[in-house]
């Protein structure tokens, strides 16, 4: 199967860097797919679960905000969180899952419904991913 080089890097290093031949992610505007040879393409990513599928393989993460870019058969993934299944630490996921639930309840403002939302919504697809794998 043809592949792609892929990079996925985080403010806190590099996650994964070498051959691919497929991965999926939650775009702003939904689902996206990246295969060899896809046409060029830059986009701001959302809350979701990234699969990447290296070697034959399926590997699944945890991956919120960023962007993704794939530009002349380079593939790469800026993101601010990005979490191997693996990795993921579920009781920090549950935990955070509550800490939301209860900003949420105490929220003074627009801004403050907005950020617990968020907070949530990431724990709830790290506790998904987490759970899938």
């Amino acid at each position: 199967m043809a592949t792609f080089n892929l990079k996925i890097v985080t403010p806190f290093g590099m996650h994964y860097e070498g051959p691919a031949e497929a991965i999926t992610v939650r775009a702003v505007t939904g689902d996206i797919s990246i295969w060899a040879n896809h046409i060029d393409i830059v986009t701001a990513l959302g809350i979701g679960k990234a699969t990447i599928t290296a070697n034959g393989e399926k590997k699944i993460a945890a991956c919120s905000g960023g962007v993704l870019s794939a530009i002349k058969g380079e593939v790469t993934v800026l993101a601010s969180t990005f979490e191997w299944a693996d990795e993921i630490d579920l009781e920090r996921a549950q935990s955070a899952l509550e800490k939301g639930k209860e900003e949420l309840k105490s929220a003074k403002d627009q801004k403050d419904v907005e950020l617990a939302r968020l907070k949530i919504k990431r724990a709830l697809m790290r506790e998904s991913v987490k759970k899938e794998h």
